[in-house]
Formats: C-alpha cells, structure tokens, sequence
C-alpha cells in the first residue's frame, strides 16, 4: 500500500488519517504542495506582520505551493492564521532538525539578522533569496532585490532622505515579487474577539473610543510621544469630542501608561494588559488609535483601524497604510536619525504638538 500513498500532499499527516479518511488511493482531495517555499521572518513582532504582505504576492506567482514561516516564537500567532501561509514555525533546535532534513524550492530570508542568515545558509533549497551569511560571520545580500535594502541598511542617506518606498515594496523586492498595493493582514480567533469585545463593553465607553498607545520600545530613543502630549490628547478626546481614550500598551510600557493616566487626571481609561491577540482583538474594537512607529501601528494597519500614527527619531516614508491614517512627523531638524540615546532638547517627540496630534485625528475620525 505504501506505493500509493502521497506523501506530497497538503492534507498527508504520517501518523493518523487526514480529514478526507487518509486512504491516499484513487482520493478525489489530493492537493500537492507543488513550489516549496520557506520564508524566515524571525523579528520584531510587528516587523513580523509587516512581511506578511509579501504573501499574496508570492501565490500570485507561485499559485500551487507550500509555504512556511519561521519566526520567534512571540511573532508566531500573527502568522498562524494567515490563509497563505500552510505552517508556521517558532525558531527552534527542533524546527532546525525538521526543515533541515526537507528540500525547498526556494529559501527566502528577509531578516538582516545573523541567525536567519544561518539559516538560510543550512537549508537545501533550489533558489535562495534575501540575506545570507558570509564565512567571516557577516550578512550579505543574495540577489539584487536584497542589495537595496542592504545599503538602506548602511547608508543614513539613502535611509533617510533617498528612499521613497514603504516596507511592502522593499519586502517584494527582496523576493524578487511584482508589487501590486498589496498591505498585510491580521486574522484573530473568535475568542480573542470575544474577549476584546466583554472587555470594551465592560468600560461601556462613550463614543469615539480612541486608543492611546504610549509606548514604542527602548531600542531608539524617543520614539514614543511623551506622557504629557497623550494626557493632554486624552482630556481634549474627552472634552472636545465627547468620546473616551483608552490608554494601552505592553508589559514594558506600563509604568508609562500609569503616568499617562495619572496625568489625564481622570479622563482616560485603562486598556489594561493583555496576550498579543487578545491586545489586537481590542485594537480591532477601536474607532481610532494614536501611536508611535511600533508594533500597535502594524496591528492598526493589518486591521485596518484608522490610525494616527507620530514619528520623531525613525523614518516615515517606510510605513504605508491599508486603510485610513495620518501621520504626525517631527519638524526636528535631526530626525530621522535612529538614535539609541540622545541629548537633544527639545527632543523630536517634544517639538509635537498636541494641537498637531488632535487635528489629524479629528480629520481621520470625520471621513469616517
């Protein structure tokens, strides 16, 4: 019997039926994975979701095919559920085994990180894009398409003052893919949007419901607004709009939320903490966020919440949205500079006014 089974099919599970029965002989469900293709993605989370715009891409040209992802763990559920995408996987010594054991059809890294270059470079694979690693332990581009975002890499120039294409461009380029507006997408479990929705109705908000959210990470600094422009921003939600701001963010960001909100003096709520979904789910619930260039953008944009998105130290031409949003960019004369300390007063985040911050989302939330 083993000559008739197909080994090659999306539904083959090895060690029990699949959904058809699992009797692979004259079965009218067979579907071969035809194009294997990995893509390694491993971080950050939210640069995680960004890269899955290259997807719809991908199966335009490679319409029969097998994809699968390779992620940090943490990135792992905003790919999960992705229709593209056939498996995800969290980097691992396990995942290493497995894939490396397989044979691809093409390897694609999109990640200038030296364990995805690694990887990269174990893998058997018909073609290889993107970044690998050198015999000194260093990343180099594989293909033309990955050159480009290569020397964004090591040119403030070209990084900051040349470069006239969002992240979804670079991304195709990499790959080598034709770009179409293609954006990326967040699918969540029912559960996470039931939870998102008792949670909502639990602070039984007046409307528009605005999410604040305050932080943006330590790797650059000032890359989130200040504690002072939010509470401000979430007294004037309000009072002039007559609508409720929910302040939000991560673990790491929470004493930055509590003083927010001690600040706001009473007129914000506390989005509280929440799993990445469920913290997605809630996002999913608003009428409008507020943010810095961090993950909650990407959320906001895969889910196509109108966004109001504030940029100092790091670039804003990258980023592209989906659907409605506004950007608030720094009038600093340094900026865009990535910067993981600064001593600059006022910094790039001071020089934003509220009146700048409120009148973009007042002009988001009227062409709803």
């Amino acid at each position: 019997m083993s000559h008739s089974v197909r080994y090659d099919c999306k539904f083959f599970l090895g060690d029990r039926p699949c959904v058809h029965g699992g009797n692979c002989e004259g079965c009218d469900h067979y579907v071969p994975m035809g194009h294997r293709i990995v893509v390694i993605k491993l971080a950050a989370a939210g640069d995680v979701l960004r890269a899955t715009s290259i997807l719809p891409p991908l199966k335009r040209k490679y319409p029969q095919s097998h994809i699968t992802w390779i992620a940090d763990a943490p990135a792992v559920p905003l790919v999960e559920r992705n229709p593209y995408v056939d498996r995800v996987m969290p980097l691992s010594f396990e995942t290493r085994l497995i894939v490396g054991a397989e044979r691809f059809d093409l390897a694609l890294s999109l990640d200038k990180d030296v364990r995805a270059a690694a990887l990269l470079n174990e893998l058997s694979a018909r073609e290889k894009l993107g970044f690998g690693l050198t015999r000194c332990g260093t990343i180099e581009p594989l293909n033309e398409g990955a050159r480009y975002d290569f020397e964004l890499g090591l040119s403030n120039e070209k990084k900051f003052h040349e470069n006239k294409l969002t992240y979804p461009e670079i991304f195709c380029r990499i790959a080598e893919l034709e770009y179409a507006g293609d954006s990326y997408d967040l699918v969540l479990p029912d559960s996470s949007i039931a939870y998102a929705r008792r949670f909502i109705e639990g602070l039984a908000p007046s409307q528009p419901l605005v999410g604040l959210n305050v932080g943006a990470g330590d790797v650059f600094a000032n890359k989130a607004w200040t504690p002072e422009g939010f509470a401000e921003l979430a007294r004037l939600v309000a009072g002039k709009l007559g609508g409720t701001a929910l302040v939000l963010g991560g673990p790491e960001d929470r004493k930055r939320a509590l003083r927010v909100l001690e600040l706001a003096g009473g007129a914000a709520a506390d989005g509280g903490l929440h799993e990445i979904l469920d913290f997605a789910a809630v996002v999913g619930t608003l009428d409008a966020l507020v943010t810095g260039d961090t993950m909650a953008l990407h959320i906001a944009i895969a889910l196509r919440v109108p966004v109001v998105a504030i940029f100092g130290p790091t670039t804003p031409v990258e980023i592209g949205f989906a659907g409605p949003g506004r950007k608030v960019v720094t009038s600093a004369e340094c900026a865009p500079c990535y910067r993981r300390s600064c001593d600059v007063a006022p910094s790039c985040m001071d020089m934003i006014g509220t009146d700048e911050v409120l009148a973009a989302l007042e002009t988001l939330l009227a062409s709803e």
